[in-house]
């Protein structure tokens, strides 16, 4: 009986020597990347559009109906071609109307002339009095003034008379038209914009933390996606004063040298900075999502040759575009983690998942 009640409480712990020990969990995945010797100071690329350096918004002085247009979208024009004309009806009679004042005037003040002749006669034989001759000589010059008036008026009818043939007043294309015949218009409408061809801008806008490498006067690359063979240089012209409320930054148009036909506005170009001359401080570039704070310091996450996750205190330099400048505490060749670094927990088993390169 004895032997039995020791059978009986010795077979529980037989049991428990069986119990199969729990597995560890499977490596957890992880996007990772090595860690290159990618220059700090790498040239900035951007996106731009061509366009015209200088384009005018043309359209008639005075009011009216069109009742010609002879150009098309796309047209090319030389200076002086006429683009549009007006119905010229009532400026011909606005001219014949100014003719007649002038004619009218003029026999208004001939007949005043001759009158203060003869009133000066009459006062040197004493016949009327100083004061009825000084009334004479004003209404002499007050003729005189309205001659002068309706003459001007007649001036400005004529002028207005030629305002209804719109020309161009560059050489260039058509960029813009809004003007079909029977139209009516008020004057300062605009009716075509002539694009200038001769010299071809390209604006990009650039970042604010990267104003520092733009500087006038540079010299840039570009291509056109039309065309990404065929390489062109410019020179930066003029670098906007102030950032653009919405997107926080800088319009800066760039002069396309030895633009040819192939350059259409409108385009896109990509834009190769020069590397700026300052140079940065030395160390790699890393993702801005592969840093983390902790206690005041970064750090990144390094994963060893085992695939065990090991945090590591690094230095950070500037915070840009493409990532963050870490200057000491990593080396080339390197693998660290890049997604999920909050998460990560000393020596943890990791599967590396490599990122895909461009």
């Amino acid at each position: 009986m004895r032997h039995l009640r020791f059978g009986l409480l010795a077979l529980p712990l037989l049991v428990a020597c069986d119990k199969p020990v729990e597995a560890p969990p499977p490596p957890r995945p992880a996007l990772v990347m090595k860690v290159t010797d990618t220059a700090t100071d790498t040239a900035m690329t951007l996106v731009g559009r061509v366009q015209p350096r200088y384009e005018s918004a043309q359209g008639f002085r005075i009011a009216g109906k069109i009742v010609e247009r002879r150009v098309e979208m796309g047209s090319k024009v030389s200076k002086g071609q006429v683009l549009a004309r007006l119905d010229a009806t009532d400026s011909q009679l606005n001219v014949a109307a100014a003719t007649a004042e002038v004619a009218a005037a003029q026999a208004s003040h001939a007949l005043a002339v001759a009158e203060i002749n003869r009133q000066r006669q009459l006062f040197a034989k004493k016949f009327i009095s100083a004061s009825a001759l000084d009334i004479h000589e004003a209404e002499l010059k007050a003729s005189g003034a309205r001659l002068a008036k309706v003459k001007a008026q007649a001036n400005i009818s004529g002028n207005q008379s030629q305002y209804t043939t719109l020309t161009a007043d560059r050489d260039g294309v058509v960029s813009f038209i809004q003007a079909e015949p029977g139209q009516v218009v008020e004057a300062g409408d605009v009716i075509v914009k002539i694009a200038d061809t001769r010299t071809v801008d390209v604006v990009v806008a650039v970042p604010e933390s990267r104003m520092a490498e733009v500087k006038l006067q540079a010299s840039v690359y570009l291509k056109l996606w039309a065309d990404q063979q065929k390489l062109y240089t410019g020179v930066i012209r003029e670098i906007a004063p102030e950032a653009d409320t919405a997107t926080r930054t800088f319009n800066v148009r760039i002069t396309l040298e030895q633009a040819d036909t192939s350059v259409k506005f409108g385009m896109t170009a990509g834009v190769k900075f020069p590397v700026p001359s300052t140079t940065n401080p030395g160390g790699v570039i890393v993702p801005s999502r592969a840093v983390t704070a902790n206690n005041g310091k970064s750090q990144v996450w390094v994963i060893a040759d085992d695939n065990h996750a090991h945090v590591r205190d690094v230095q950070t330099g500037a915070f840009r575009e493409d990532g963050v400048v870490i200057c000491s505490g990593l080396n080339t060749g390197e693998t660290i983690a890049i997604a999920g670094v909050h998460t990560l927990t000393e020596n943890q088993l990791i599967r590396p998942i490599m990122e895909a390169q461009p």
